[in-house]
């Protein structure tokens, strides 16, 4: 379709609705829920994605708190959800897009058509629904997850340290800095990791113009250098990377465990400030 991702604005949704499968992808770091979100009002045609249960395999200390499901169980969620292998799949949140960029980058590296709706919820110039509609399931083929898009934790203890390859942040700069939280299992960072945190890759709730997004990534190495992104759990990361897509940067990989999955490590190295 023209004009079609990795971002699409309210204007082309509204246009393609009844050609694309519309995913609210709302989740909350405090807690609040996601699904009762979206019953309060959601984009006309929109299903509701669980970020823990159809984007994520159980947690683990070694993987995280949002590891990634098996070929198969992700299969199974998006056919249930009636995503089949064809489906044009735009991605929503209230967030600036920082929850769905992990269903983004989860169907693009299967090669599906996906994109997220810059602006989110609020970009949306019609009115919500709180019905959720009907759909019937589809057959959504299996693919193995690629692993030129991952990073392990032993590769980026590697790339730390690299100067020919980056990590990267995703977190908040109070985070990476060692300021204490509830969330982290251990305050501060990745030694060698620079901070990009997801904010400021937005404007407004939106996406900054592609130059802007080039001009901040090349300014840490990014258009030289490999890149690995990581965040809390693998999540917020996918919006980096769909940064550094849309900037005309190429692809990162992802550490999908994360620091929920380097910080409860106690043999890996921690840095503050």
């Amino acid at each position: 379709m023209d004009g079609f991702g990795p971002l699409v604005d309210a204007e082309w949704l509204a246009a393609h609705a009844d050609a694309a499968v519309i995913a609210d992808v709302r989740w909350y770091l405090d807690g609040r829920s996601g699904r009762e979100a979206y019953d309060r009002g959601h984009i006309p045609g929109a299903r509701f994605v669980d970020l823990d249960t159809d984007l994520s395999g159980p947690p683990t200390t070694e993987s995280g708190r949002h590891p990634l499901p098996s070929p198969e169980d992700f299969a199974a969620a998006m056919g249930r959800l009636g995503i089949g292998d064809d489906a044009t799949v735009v991605a929503y949140d209230d967030v600036g897009g920082v929850i769905a960029s992990r269903l983004w980058w989860m169907l693009d590296c299967v090669g599906r058509d996906v994109a997220v709706l810059d602006g989110g919820l609020d970009a949306w110039p019609g009115a919500l629904q709180t019905a959720e509609p009907s759909w019937r399931p589809e057959p959504f083929t299996a693919r193995p997850w690629p692993a030129e898009r991952f990073a392990t934790i032993d590769e980026v203890d590697a790339a730390r340290t690299d100067p020919n390859r980056l990590v990267i942040d995703a977190r908040s700069v109070e985070r990476y800095r060692g300021e204490p939280n509830t969330i982290d299992p251990r305050f501060g960072h990745i030694p060698g990791a620079v901070s990009m945190q997801v904010g400021d890759n937005l404007h407004d709730g939106r996406f900054r113009p592609a130059d802007d997004l080039q001009a901040r990534y090349t300014e840490v190495g990014a258009a030289d250098r490999p890149v690995i992104a990581y965040c809390g759990s693998g999540v917020s990361a996918c919006h980096d990377l769909l940064a550094l897509r849309h900037a005309g940067l190429g692809d990162g990989r992802l550490f999908v465990g994360s620091w929920s999955a380097w910080g409860s490590d106690p043999d890996r190295p921690v840095a503050t400030a």
